[in-house]
């Protein structure tokens, strides 16, 4: 199968550009996208809202942290094994692999609460102990399978034109993260016990994650795939580690601060709606000359903000990575960083202040729509990543990057629990913003542009 461009050579960048490329796309790049929604929304469905119903099985505001610091181990323990494997056998039948492993998490995660209080040697098992072991398996397509997915699109994509590969591919995904948290909220809406309803969206993922896994499978061509050696264990890694690309060293110094900051806080965005501002939405909307009423609890209302912050996240991305074969990688990345970096700092502390102007709900539907162009420098971010490897070694290298990001990431949410719990909520947002700004900081000053977009 001839290996060309993932998208043609338009310059049209506007928001529906990756979709009107769509068929454009080589058939790899294409079956990817397809599967990158299945999973993206099933696991953006359930994934935000995982904070929510742990508290509601009886979990402290220190295991969520706990929660989101085991997601990080599994963040960064997956994506070299994960990338090692897809160069080994093939991106088809690791995706394969990998869906059926996630589709199993989502499983878990939806007969918790069936499972109730299991004593074990003395020890009472309490029911959210389910959620962290469906973790381990539910992340398994999302970071077992990065390597393989970045792999994909670097083969079937020219050099110069990487970031709008990964901007066709990234749309799709964003679109699940639009599609997911509404459709989510839609189902909570239909029991007003959270733990029941919630089973609801789970059931939805599951199936989502049979299809996204069986679609793969069944339309992949694998015969383009570059497949590698065998894995050559822990000094594979050493040497991965010590061989990779010299332009990535500042990006993943600025990178990982900023992922630490973001680790610290992520996982209590729900809980700062649902819990620290307890803001929902009442309003009417009129339609055809009918007014009706709507009333959204404040884990219905999570999930439309989810939905209008992936809405800029659509809207930015695609004309951000045009700017970027324009103006290069470098600037829009920086871009990004800054908002990630500054975001926790602003959803604790300015809805509140534009309360004199604007009712609560409004005003954290704006903060939530600048959250979104925290994503408009993920394609080219990802270009800078993967732009460096070499030919055949795209897993490795995204493998290696991850690894080393997350390591350090790993306790990022633990520290954020703790401060959330024992000191407050807006200290563990601002010392986290904080830390953004100086990873942002060290990006924009030694931070190197990948070659092909001088």
């Amino acid at each position: 199968m001839s290996r060309g461009r993932a998208a043609t050579d338009t310059d049209d960048s506007g928001p529906l550009d990756a979709f009107r490329q769509f068929f454009a796309l080589e058939r790899d790049v294409l079956v990817l996208s397809l599967a990158m929604f299945a999973f993206s929304l099933a696991f953006q469905m359930t994934n935000r809202y995982l904070p929510e119903y742990m508290v509601a099985l009886g979990a402290s505001g220190f295991v969520v942290g706990l929660f989101g610091t085991v997601g990080n181990v599994v963040s960064a323990v997956f994506p070299y094994p994960g990338g090692a494997i897809s160069d080994r056998i093939g991106s088809r039948y690791a995706l394969t692999v990998f869906g059926l492993i996630s589709t199993l998490g989502f499983v878990v995660w939806l007969v918790a609460p069936s499972l109730g209080t299991v004593t074990v040697g003395g020890v009472a098992i309490q029911p959210w102990i389910w959620i962290f072991v469906g973790l381990l398996f539910a992340q398994g397509w999302k970071s077992f399978g990065l390597g393989a997915t970045f792999a994909v699109v670097k083969q079937a994509t020219d050099p110069s034109r990487l970031a709008a590969g990964f901007a066709s591919t990234e749309t799709f995904r964003r679109t699940a993260f639009l599609v997911g948290p509404v459709l989510a909220a839609v189902l909570i809406g239909f029991h007003p016990t959270f733990t029941v309803s919630f089973r609801y969206v789970l059931a939805v993922a599951v199936v989502f994650g049979v299809v996204g896994t069986v679609a793969q499978h069944v339309l992949y061509d694998a015969s383009g795939d570059s497949v590698g050696g065998s894995f050559e264990g822990v000094e594979r890694i050493r040497r991965d580690l010590r061989e990779m690309p010299e332009p990535l060293r500042p990006l993943l110094i600025g990178d990982t601060l900023v992922r630490f900051a973001n680790g610290m806080v992520y996982v209590f965005f729900v809980l700062v709606i649902t819990q620290f501002y307890e803001v929902g939405l009442e309003t009417t909307v009129s339609l055809a000359g009918t007014s009706y009423g709507v009333d959204l609890s404040p884990a219905a209302f999570f999930g439309y903000l989810l939905g209008v912050e992936m809405l800029v996240a659509l809207v930015s991305m695609a004309p951000a990575a045009k700017a970027a074969e324009r103006v290069g990688l470098k600037p829009v990345v920086g871009l990004g960083f800054a908002v990630y970096a500054l975001f926790p700092v602003v959803l604790i502390a300015v809805p509140e202040a534009l309360t004199s102007v604007m009712p609560l709900s409004w005003a954290m539907v704006l903060v939530f729509a600048f959250s979104g162009l925290r994503f408009a420098g993920l394609p080219s971010h990802k270009a800078l990543i993967v732009g460096p490897a070499e030919r055949g070694a795209g897993g490795r290298v995204t493998g290696t990057y991850y690894l080393l990001r997350n390591t350090v990431v790993i306790p990022s949410a633990a520290l954020g629990g703790y401060l959330w719990q024992f000191a407050s909520p807006e200290v563990a947002f601002t010392i986290a913003a904080a830390i953004g700004v100086v990873g942002t900081g060290y990006f924009l000053v030694f931070g190197e542009e990948f070659e092909a977009y001088r």
